[in-house]
């Protein structure tokens, strides 16, 4: 089953990498692919 994030959720994990946390680490504790972060960056 697919997991939907919220607007809130999204932006946070981005600004988390904006402030240099690792994307594998925000990745890792949000359960998503590391592809998934770099697309909702783009």
């Amino acid at each position: 089953m697919k997991k939907r994030y919220t607007e809130e959720q999204i932006i946070r994990a981005i600004k988390r990498n904006e402030a240099g946390e690792k994307v594998e680490d925000i990745c890792r504790e949000m359960g998503i692919s590391t592809g998934t972060l770099y697309n909702w960056r783009s």
